[in-house]
């Protein structure tokens, strides 16, 4: 079932302590975006956190499974992004808290990719 522009304006509104918050839909779901960054996959009515080697072990004692998506060859493809605990949707603090995590993993990624660019 696609997000519907109601959650994503929901989310969107919940979201905008972080900074600047857009998003686009993409196969279904929808890429959260702050000040241009992409942190966060919407996907049947589930929150997937962008995770790195500094933040994933929180997403893992917190037992947070992560996107997972089928190829068209029926391959499964798993994805650096945790479900959000569950809760969040329903308390800010919690939700911004595991959200800014998302983004911290999300502005390392874009730093070592600048510099593999620069190179």
């Amino acid at each position: 079932m696609p997000v519907s522009s109601d959650f994503m304006d929901y989310l969107t509104e919940r979201l905008e302590p972080l900074g600047s918050i857009t998003w686009r839909r993409m196969f279904g779901g929808a890429g959260v975006y702050c000040d241009g960054l992409f942190f966060a996959i919407v996907a049947d009515d589930q929150v997937y956190l962008k995770v790195d080697d500094e933040t994933r072990a929180a997403f893992e004692a917190e037992d947070l499974e992560p996107f997972t998506y089928e190829t068209a060859k029926g391959v499964k493809g798993v994805m650096s992004y945790h479900a959000a605990p569950d809760g969040a949707l329903d308390d800010d603090e919690t939700l911004l808290e595991w959200s800014q995590m998302a983004v911290g993993a999300a502005l390392r990624a874009a730093r070592k990719k600048t510099k593999k660019t620069v190179r």
